[in-house]
């Protein structure tokens, strides 16, 4: 008897998933439960195992390709091409004609003298957008290779953002010195929560016409890893001690580098905390980690001169900026919140 393993429903909304790498080639055989292919979504790499022990009859889906759920994605045991799924299955189904496009892409193509019978699109089930037209269309030089895994996530997260999301930053300083700088985002993060609970429309997102004001403090932390920038989740951030904050961030970001985080570990984000450390700049004016409304961001701290009490000393000083969706969040209300997180962290 033929299993088909198809791409199954990995929540959080995600309709698709890229074959990031297949663990087993065809022929080989396999037990019940042994991993057989790496999934890419736009939340983490997630590998799927086998349902059933037996011979790899069929990989239908190359790496690298984006496959909407529900598409078969291999077939364990069975008799080779007479298993194989016939033309009406997701797998034909995801694979549209040439030349698919919207009419105004169509519009710029013949503008720009593109045959579109000649490009594969990138866009959902191969529809060719505006950037593939436009790609074609200049001149051709340089070393060029396609977008993948994480980084083809994060390019389409944040042009969504860029194109959704009317953002304007607000910035402060801040004083460090009663700071552990050890415990900086854990330290963070409680007192966005603290803040946050004072002004809930930061702590919200938008869907549709309605603003959803959340009653919970998940917090995402911002951690580069060598494929790009994740955002893993830190729970509970208003309950819990400095201590625990500290041991959960620590152990999420060594599983983001490591690439072993699991989905939930990544999904429901309310608010965002990011901070490059050493290599921040002075500050930045990061975009909104799209559906929230709101990002905090931590500059580089340093010790710069400052006055205190008429005299000139030097002190620990970063700027804190809050990159806000202008639609839901008032210009003043986003600075209290940031004064108040900077209260926070001066007092300790």
């Amino acid at each position: 008897m033929a299993y088909e393993l198809k791409l199954p429903d990995l929540g959080e909304g995600l309709t698709e998933g890229e074959i990031a790498r297949w663990l087993v080639s065809e022929g080989q055989e396999v037990a019940e439960d042994d991993p057989l292919v790496e999934i890419q979504t736009d939340k983490t790499t997630v590998e799927i195992p086998s349902p059933a022990a037996g011979k790899v009859t069929s990989i239908l889906v190359e790496e690298g390709k984006v496959v909407p759920v529900g598409t078969v994605l291999v077939v364990i045991g069975g008799d080779g091409d007479r298993d194989r799924p016939q033309s009406d299955s997701p797998v034909s189904a995801t694979q549209p004609s040439k030349g698919r496009a919207t009419p105004l892409v169509r519009k710029i193509a013949q503008e720009l003298g593109v045959d579109l019978e000649l490009l594969a699109g990138t866009g959902p089930q191969g529809r060719i957008t505006e950037e593939d037209v436009r790609g074609a269309a200049a001149p051709s030089e340089g070393r060029r290779e396609p977008l993948h895994g994480v980084r083809r996530v994060i390019a389409e997260h944040m042009t969504r953002a860029h194109r959704e999301v009317p953002a304007v930053t607000w910035v402060e300083e801040c004083d460090f010195s009663a700071v552990d700088l050890k415990l900086l985002v854990p330290r963070v993060l409680k007192a966005c929560a603290q803040a946050l609970q004072q002004f809930p429309e930061l702590n919200a997102r938008l869907e549709g016409d309605e603003l959803v004001y959340l009653e919970r403090y998940d917090l995402g932390v911002a951690v580069q890893t060598e494929e790009g920038l994740v955002v893993p989740v830190v729970r509970a951030c208003d309950s819990r001690s400095l201590e625990e904050l500290r041991a959960d961030v620590g152990r999420l970001a060594e599983a983001a580098r490591a690439k072993t985080l699991a989905p939930e570990e990544l999904r429901g984000s309310t608010f965002t905390v990011t901070s490059a450390g050493k290599l921040a700049g002075v500050l930045q004016t990061p975009l909104v980690n799209h559906p929230e409304v709101a990002i905090l961001s931590i500059g580089r701290i340093a010790e710069r001169a400052v006055v205190r009490d008429g005299a000139i000393i030097a002190a620990p000083i970063g700027y804190v900026s809050v990159t806000f969706d202008h639609r839901v969040v008032d210009g003043a209300r986003a600075a209290e919140f940031g004064l108040a997180v900077i209260r926070l962290l001066e007092q300790g």
